[in-house]
């Protein structure tokens, strides 16, 4: 837009209301200009307030006269562009020409991708004007606002805490029992309440520093709703640490709510009112601590860091010093910082917005990934295009512009280094490295036998732990009720056998002799039947190795559960892993790669070559010691008891060249050398992998 610096501004709306701020951090004096029509507040500072006293000038006799009669030294650029920025936020009285490009935009922005985009990513829609229900309200709360209110409440936070700690397990079983389609619907209302109160607070506390709050409702940041509060008026105080009152009440609110409710939970009996205040803690904690603190988006803990720094727009500010701080150290271009701060001031104010910047990404790609898995999809892919490229590739982009535009103000070494780093970059990513593959697994003997006792059994001997022979005894036991019956059925065996010998030699005993015989033959297989159990009383190893796990305090006569181990026998010279690979690398995996098994609690590792590979995901986990239950690395849901690994794993079959220093099962972590792979291929087969994947809708 040309604008001629000798022609008179347009006038300002009559309707506009200017009002004195409070001071910068340098002392300079600040105004707020505020557009009652849409209740926007602008802060302005000494030059701009110079202007507007001498509006009805051109631009050039202002930017004169200023210089004449104030310590300011403008240049006619600041003037203009000051015009510009009341006219682009419609603070000017609208010219014909504007009036006609007004109606042309209005008529087009049903028809124009930016519209609908804009209200796709945030629109607000406001439910009511509560200033009178306010002003009744804040007047019945005065009591809220005592300095014993908070001490209460932190003692009562503190006391909750300590006694939930006390019962910890019950605490944290009731909130993994919570996540049902009942506790899901209960943590929703919870999050309501907590948002409706959260908001009150900034109504009630913007309301008793004399402000109007002109209407509340409902703001949807890319669909998802979200209850605000139009506290636009706290530009008006002149205090920063009213203005932190405002923007601290919604937090504070809801931390006091957290801490009552574990409170009145550790204090309450199980049931429906327990489970409420559960609901409450735990949402409340759970927003107030790690969304609505952060500094990073424009949350409340934003607006508390800027009114505690009285430094009004830091994202903004700052987004401008790194952005410069950027094309300096990286094209050593020489551009002016946006602003005069110190040194130490302007690291950390970079810091911060880098900071922020990776934050953001995390967060946005986030949403991206869930509008994807939320809507069906052709939907859910063109609303993910949108969630990235407007929120990553496009501030990207822009910079990345800036720099094209200016690459013939870089040094001309400095451009021949970025093109070789940028090449050696996109080499590096090309050329194909054999990349390790990070397991998790539990090392064991390759034979183990764990031994129990066929039936219940008296201990006459038990071999003490230590290495074993082939066929050595492992222990001695007998059972009284067997040894009984065998030594009937032998007395049965020679009563039947004397008896048919009588019956051979009576010429009269023919017809009984077969009887006889069949009850011989009974008693014959009863008696080996007694000594074949009583066989299976000595245990013995089937093979040479060690004997282990064996409790020191059986003594002979004791009887033993045929449920309870007796001890382990391992062979000690061969050892192998069972390792849970993750289902996007056990493909990079093949029989016969080298790997490292690092025991924990042990810096040395221990070399192996892997043996197989299943190729089918595990159904159930079968080490216990690697369940997330048991605090183990590995994810799992219970299902039917089983523990069942989520996601999916495959279990690969690792061989060690040596055994485990302690010589016992032991958890680990594992590193296997997996297949040459290129980032630059692999990521560009991944995203056409996808795109081929879901062009199926």
């Amino acid at each position: 837009m040309n604008i001629d610096p000798d022609a008179p501004s347009p006038s300002l709306r009559e309707d506009l209301r200017l009002s004195e701020a409070s001071p910068g951090r340098n002392g300079e004096p600040a105004w707020v200009i505020q557009d009652i029509v849409v209740n926007r507040f602008y802060r302005i500072g000494w030059l701009e307030f110079e202007c507007l006293l001498r509006w009805d000038r051109p631009p050039a006799q202002i930017c004169s006269e200023i210089e004449q009669e104030t310590a300011l030294k403008p240049v006619i650029e600041q003037v203009i562009a000051f015009r510009a920025f009341l006219e682009r936020h419609g603070l000017l009285k609208p010219t014909p020409d504007t009036l006609a490009r007004l109606r042309c935009a209005q008529r087009a922005q049903w028809f124009t991708w930016r519209w609908w985009l804009h209200h796709y990513l945030f629109f607000r829609i406001p439910l009511v004007r509560p200033q009178r229900f306010l002003a009744w309200l804040a007047k019945r709360l005065d009591w809220l606002f005592t300095p014993a209110t908070p001490i209460i409440v932190v003692i009562a936070s503190v006391v909750g805490i300590v006694l939930v700690l006390q019962q910890w397990d019950v605490f944290t079983k009731a909130v993994v029992e919570s996540f049902s389609v009942e506790g899901m619907l209960s943590f929703a209302l919870a999050l309501i309440v907590a948002k409706t109160l959260h908001e009150l607070a900034h109504a009630i506390v913007a309301t008793r520093l004399g402000l109007k709050v002109a209407h509340m409702g409902i703001a949807f940041v890319v669909l998802w709703p979200m209850l605000y509060t139009d506290t636009g008026e706290s530009w008006k105080l002149k205090r920063a640490r009213q203005r932190l009152a405002i923007a601290s009440a919604g937090i504070l609110c809801e931390l006091s709510l957290a801490g009552l409710s574990t409170l009145c939970w550790a204090l309450s009996d199980p049931g429906p009112l327990r489970n409420a205040f559960l609901y409450l803690a735990t949402t409340s904690w759970v927003l107030s601590l790690a969304l609505n603190a952060s500094p990073f988006m424009r949350f409340d803990g934003y607006f508390i860091l800027s009114d505690l720094l009285d430094f009004p727009n830091l994202h903004v500010r700052a987004s401008a010093l790194a952005r410069v701080s950027l094309r300096r150290a990286i094209l050593g271009l020489d551009d002016p910082w946006p602003e005069p701060f110190g040194v130490m001031q302007r690291r950390l104010l970079v810091a911060f917005e880098f900071v922020t910047w990776l934050y953001r990404f995390v967060l946005f790609l986030g949403i991206a990934v869930t509008v994807y898995l939320f809507f069906f999809k052709l939907l859910g892919i063109m609303l993910f295009a949108v969630e990235v490229s407007w929120f990553i590739v496009l501030p990207v982009w822009r910079e990345l512009g800036f720099w094209w535009a200016n690459r013939r103000r870089v040094a001309r070494g400095r451009r021949i280094v970025f093109g070789v780093l940028v090449a050696g970059a996109l080499g590096l990513l090309a050329v194909p490295w054999r990349t390790q593959i990070h397991a998790d697994g539990v090392a064991r003997a390759e034979r183990v036998l764990r031994v129990f006792v066929p039936f219940p059994a008296r201990i006459q001997t038990i071999r003490p732990a230590g290495p074993v022979h082939p066929d050595a005894t492992l222990m001695e036991m007998d059972e009284p009720d067997i040894a009984g019956r065998m030594r009937r059925s032998e007395a049965g065996i020679r009563g039947y056998e004397g008896r048919l010998a009588g019956l051979i030699a009576d010429a009269n005993g023919l017809d009984q002799q077969t009887s006889v015989r069949e009850r011989l033959r009974v008693q014959v297989e009863e008696a080996v039947a007694a000594h074949s159990e009583i066989a299976r009383l000595s245990l013995r190893a089937p093979f040479a190795g060690l004997w282990t796990d064996v409790d020191p305090q059986w003594r002979a006569g004791q009887w033993i559960n045929p449920k309870v181990p007796v001890g382990v026998l391992i062979d000690p010279r061969s050892w192998q892993v069972d390792a849970f690979v993750r289902q996007d690398e056990v493909q990079r995996i093949a029989v016969g790669d080298g790997a490292r098994f690092y025991p924990v609690g042990q810096v040395a590792p221990i070399a192996g070559r892997v043996l197989a590979i299943d190729t089918t995901r595990v159904r159930q986990l079968d080490h216990p010691m690697l369940a997330s239950r048991y605090k183990g690395p590995l994810a799992v849901s219970s299902e039917r008891g089983a523990l069942v690994p989520n996601p999916a794993l495959f279990h690969v079959l690792v061989g060690l060249d040596a055994p485990p220093v302690n010589m016992w099962e032991t958890r680990g972590q594992l590193q296997i050398d997996g297949a040459r792979r290129s980032l630059l291929v692999e990521g560009g087969t991944h995203v056409l992998g996808a795109l081929i994947r879901q062009s199926g809708f």
